[in-house]
């Protein structure tokens, strides 16, 4: 008798890129004895939030869980927990009367449902995207069988980015009619920043063509460089025709307010038609994390002159990093191209000046996580990355670069830089 058959979907599936080389280290026979260092994955290594925390602590202030019962909130999310995603946009000086929230668990549910209601399952429209992207968009795009048009974004060998092409983005627009654009302002997976201007730009393309403009906003306000914060829901309205509602962004309280476990996540629009079905739609998922949503919606009693002190406080440590980071890799790496950190918590790693022709950043990420090892004061260490072939549609173009995510503590980032460049230069032998 046989067996029953995996569906293509599964058969074909891969893991997504930011967890392969965990799952490879997991398998490592010597993994007890060796100190990883784990900046494959985002997740932030800092404490959230004191309000936050605060309740997390005492969850037994809470009535219900006091019972010792957790049911479930409406669909919608618990009414705090929405305004705490508003209190967070508005405390850029932004008016958010007009816009309305949803809760998911977690960004990347939020992500799924806006594809599904930009786009749709099988859709015959394709979703755009600014390549590399976040793994994430791609693997959704795969399980809902919607087709993906990129653009390239071209890393220079001085760490930055070429500017964005709008020629080239309508043209590509004019011809393919995607249903939506997606930008992440404050990028995932390359650092680079897109500044105001540059929204305004996309957003005159996505009006003029009426189109869905996504902005996944999880990393909002992290911007390094002097330029003011930038957000989807600061385009000019004198840009916007009366009555044209078309935004949509997706809100994550793991990424600012550290609390990747948490996993709540907000999908806010200023189309009530799109947030009516948003929710309609989550209604199969029943709600988000209750425990979750109820932590994270301490911020919505926060001040706005706290939390914009919250957020000085997070682009101060990153920035201070990221400075460190870039210095010491072109130390111990010399040739070696480090995008320049404008923003968010990654950076990528590009070694194609230095490495050899059959260089491929899957092969070296694997390698690192299997058979990886560097003493340092008598200790082993290894470090995981995430290979950038998975951020890119065309996979090959990322086939010299990894995406380092700056999440682990500051005394083993300042030995990462040497164990990378030591793992690579043994890869580089074999």
């Amino acid at each position: 008798m046989q067996n029953p058959l995996l569906s293509s979907h599964f058969a074909d599936g891969k893991p997504s890129a930011v967890r392969q080389a965990q799952i490879k280290f997991s398998n490592r026979q010597d993994k007890k004895n060796v100190k990883v260092i784990n900046l494959a994955i985002g997740n932030v290594s800092l404490p959230i939030h004191p309000l936050m925390r605060k309740r997390m602590e005492n969850l037994s202030n809470n009535n219900s869980f006091a019972k010792g019962k957790v049911p479930y909130t409406s669909t919608i999310g618990l009414k705090e927990t929405r305004d705490a995603f508003l209190k967070a946009i508005s405390s850029l000086d932004i008016d958010v009367s007009n816009l309305f929230t949803s809760i998911t668990d977690g960004g990347s549910s939020s992500m799924e449902i806006m594809m599904l209601g930009v786009c749709g399952p099988s859709s015959k429209k394709p979703i755009m995207l600014l390549d590399p992207a976040y793994t994430n968009y791609l693997q959704f795009c795969k399980r809902l069988d919607i087709p993906v048009l990129s653009t390239d974004r071209i890393l220079r060998e001085d760490g930055t980015f070429a500017p964005l092409n709008y020629d080239k983005i309508l043209d590509m627009v004019k011809k393919h009619e995607p249903s939506a654009l997606v930008i992440i302002p404050y990028d995932n997976p390359t650092g680079q920043f897109l500044n105001q201007k540059t929204i305004n730009k996309i957003a005159e393309i996505c009006i003029e063509n009426g189109m869905w403009l996504v902005s996944d906003e999880a990393y909002r306000p992290m911007v390094f460089t002097k330029d003011n914060p930038s957000s989807v829901w600061k385009i000019p309205s004198k840009i916007i025709p009366n009555k044209f509602y078309f935004r949509v962004s997706i809100e994550s309280a793991s990424k600012v307010w550290n609390a990747c476990g948490l996993r709540i996540g907000g999908i806010v629009t200023d189309s009530e038609d799109f947030h009516l079905k948003a929710v309609s739609e989550y209604t199969a998922n029943l709600c988000a994390n209750h425990l979750g949503q109820y932590i994270f919606g301490a911020l919505a009693t926060e001040s706005t002159a706290n939390i914009k002190k919250w957020y000085f406080k997070q682009n101060s440590y990153y920035k201070s990093l990221f400075k460190k980071m870039k210095n010491t890799l072109l130390e111990e790496l010399p040739g070696v191209i480090v995008s320049e950190p404008e923003a968010s918590i990654y950076c990528i790693i590009d070694f194609k000046k230095i490495a050899n022709e059959n260089f491929d950043s899957n092969k070296f990420v694997n390698f690192c996580a299997e058979k990886g090892l560097v003493e340092i004061d008598k200790k082993m260490f290894t470090v995981l990355l995430a290979p950038m072939k998975g951020f890119y549609k065309n996979s090959y173009i990322g086939k010299t670069q990894v995406r380092l995510a700056l999440v682990e503590s500051e005394q083993l980032l300042e030995i990462a830089p040497k164990v990378i460049a030591t793992l690579f230069k043994i890869f580089s032998k074999l």
